[in-house]
């Protein structure tokens, strides 16, 4: 009988609905995808007003759902961790014990932090280069967190020492599914080819119901209902080969065209899928209809993965805030234009000089470039900028309402998109760490509740 993987989360915050509908359809282990760099980012502050924070705060959600499974041999693989796996693993086994389950062994990875390594990697690496650019961090003294994206083999070590729920911090988002077909069918560490075909699966797997039919761009208007659109379950055999469905009774689609879209999704060069397990080779795959809501991908290889990590690093870069009004028929996009030039004139004469200014039009090509909007019925224009500092920030709002709100063109309404109060800015740099950096740090820890 094939193994069955379910996705129970593809972000923090994914419905809990979901989930329970997987559960339900009977799955070997559930798998969350809790985190994306803007994650980590508001996490990371949640931790700055709370040392007990810095994990997903959903993880005991979840938890609730899937541990009155575990006696019944279902596993639970999550990365809610982010940059306090402790704590997230304290949040699951405070869940165990309200549900008074008693027995439970828990294993946490740890090791994707390397915030506190900032300094001393740098110094390894003779500078830590960005991933795209090439371009060498200067002092790192404005980092916030750092954090590496591990692969699935800490979470095969745990698994294999019998834990029944696997907390990680980063790991990537293909390993959390991975791994535990990688414990189940044994496989070795230079197993390319099924690796390779795993690393798809996981990729399909990772964003829950964009593969089932979610944020498909093909004959949407036939996907049914999308009000209760089931998440993925994938059936993986001996060799690798996977077949992807979904609970029985959900809504969403399965179908060839939802998964080539999911399959392609944040990819840039489908032959050299990059993971840290394995390198995947997308076009090797075949999509074939399995049935109704079930379409097998077989046939996929991989080769030998990098000897490097992808690390993310946040640092500050300032204050952001936006400010949005419509304006209406006749006339809208002249309107709308003419207030963008009284607030650039405003702020200059305020003494702002933003780092960024961003003007959208929406409703006359904010997405594809401006259009006419000679005969819009309205237009909304949102004015945003990313200063130095949060004052600067925000005069944004205040010469909003001093030169728009009743002294600029006519036919201005508040906008439903609103205002954006001052916020702190985070930039994302991407660069890569050889693993004999990181690796000897990762610790995998496995106990009994």
């Amino acid at each position: 009988m094939a193994l069955r993987i379910g996705a129970g989360q593809g972000f923090t915050g994914d419905d809990p609905r979901g989930t329970r509908e997987v559960l339900e359809d009977g799955v070997d282990y559930l798998c969350c995808d809790a985190l994306a760099e803007i994650t980590l980012t508001s996490i990371y502050r949640e931790r700055q007003q709370d040392e007990r924070a810095g994990y997903a705060r959903d993880v005991a959600t979840v938890a609730e759902l899937a541990l009155p499974g575990v006696a019944d041999g279902v596993r639970l693989v999550t990365n809610a961790g982010a940059l306090n796996p402790l704590g997230a693993r304290d949040a699951v086994v405070g869940v165990a014990r309200r549900l008074g389950i008693d027995r439970l062994r828990v294993g946490v990875v740890l090791g994707s932090d390397l915030t506190v390594r900032v300094a001393e990697l740098a110094s390894a690496t003779g500078g830590l280069r960005h991933a795209d650019t090439g371009e060498v961090m200067g002092p790192t003294e404005d980092v916030e967190f750092a954090a590496a994206y591990l692969g699935a083999w800490p979470i095969v070590e745990a698994l294999g020492d019998g834990a029944d729920v696997v907390v990680t911090g980063r790991v990537a988002d293909t390993s959390v599914f991975m791994a535990p077909a990688m414990y189940e069918l044994g496989l070795a560490r230079d197993d390319w080819v099924r690796l390779g075909r795993l690393a798809i699966m996981g990729h399909l797997m990772e964003c829950s119901t964009q593969v089932t039919g979610g944020n498909f761009s093909g004959r949407w208007w036939e996907v049914p209902g999308l009000d209760v659109i089931g998440f993925p379950i994938a059936e993986i055999d001996d060799d690798a080969e996977v077949v992807i469905t979904k609970p029985q009774g959900s809504g969403g689609l399965v179908s060839p065209d939802t998964v080539k879209e999911q399959l392609l999704y944040e990819v840039g060069d489908p032959t050299r899928y990059l993971t840290p397990d394995v390198v995947a080779d997308m076009t090797s795959a075949a999509l074939r209809d399995d049935g109704p809501d079930r379409v097998r991908v077989a046939g996929a290889t991989g080769t030998p993965a990098t000897d490097s990590y992808k690390v993310i690093l946040s640092r500050r870069a300032g204050w952001s805030a936006a400010a949005a009004l419509t304006y209406t028929y006749p006339g809208a996009m002249a309107k709308a234009r003419a207030a963008k030039e009284v607030l650039d004139r405003r702020l200059e004469r305020a003494g702002v000089q933003p780092l960024e200014t961003w003007v959208e039009y929406v409703g006359a090509g904010a997405m594809w470039g401006e259009a006419d909007g000679s005969d819009l019925p309205e237009v909304v224009l949102r004015y945003a900028v990313r200063c130095p500092t949060r004052e600067e920030a925000a005069a944004v709002l205040v010469e909003r309402i001093r030169a728009l709100s009743i002294g600029g063109p006519p036919g201005a309404a508040a906008s439903g998109m609103g205002t954006s109060p001052p916020m702190p800015v985070s930039e994302i740099w991407p660069t890569l760490v050889s693993k004999e950096l990181i690796d000897p740090q990762v610790k995998v820890v496995v106990e009994d509740l």
